[in-house]
């Protein structure tokens, strides 16, 4: 049986307002930009970006964990990692190597004064913008194989960012960016009807078994 049909019976479990939100917040969603959180070291910071994420409409999150295998701290993602897509990695390699197979630009976040300005980034292409550990920001693999880096202008004593801050700066700038522009930004159908499909089943208690009744009519 379709996806397509599967949803339409899902969907009558609920009700016309979640079925609005759903629709007006998946009309919001991209994945022409994503994001890479690299071995962060607090829980929280990896938590919020995972929120960030929702908030700005960037569907996918990808977090590496080569040195640090963590969980994401429900209350502070505040249900967002119901919403965001969250993948995970053993290495870096394994990480730039699937994005770049789906035609992302790796664009790394750095603080040197050799970085692009932030206000200057070109959002014509697709993008997955990497973020590093506090203390020491990304590995120089990650850097080595970056298309460039992209910096937020500061001009106070205070070098850096809390990583939930930049991410938080860096998104809010790039997704108004895309929204102002007359770039492709927007999921495919495809890739709308699937993510609605998840969403539907996470919002709906026992759903596997609702949908397995569903299949053996």
């Amino acid at each position: 049986m379709s996806e397509q049909k599967i949803l339409e019976y899902l969907q009558d479990y609920l009700t016309p307002r979640r079925r609005g939100l759903f629709e007006k917040v998946i009309n919001e969603r991209t994945n022409h930009l994503t994001v890479v959180a690299q071995d962060v070291y607090q829980l929280h910071n990896t938590s919020a970006v995972v929120r960030s994420c929702d908030v700005f409409g960037v569907q996918n999150l990808h977090i590496i964990e080569e040195r640090l295998p963590r969980r994401i701290d429900k209350e502070i993602a505040m249900g967002a990692q119901k919403w965001v897509s969250v993948n995970r990695y053993n290495t870096a390699k394994d990480c730039i190597k699937q994005l770049k197979d789906k035609g992302y630009r790796i664009v790394a976040t750095s603080p040197h004064a050799d970085s692009e300005m932030l206000d200057d980034f070109d959002v014509s292409s697709r993008a997955a913008l990497f973020f590093g550990t506090e203390k020491e920001g990304l590995t120089q693999e990650v850097l080595d194989a970056a298309d460039t880096t992209i910096k937020i202008p500061m001009v106070g004593f205070t070098e850096s960012l809390n990583i939930s801050v930049s991410a938080a700066i860096i998104l809010q700038n790039l997704t108004q960016k895309l929204r102002k522009s007359d770039i492709n930004w927007r999921l495919t159908d495809d890739e709308k009807q699937s993510l609605k499909l998840e969403w539907t089943k996470k919002t709906i208690k026992n759903s596997d078994q609702i949908i397995e009744r569903f299949l053996n009519k």
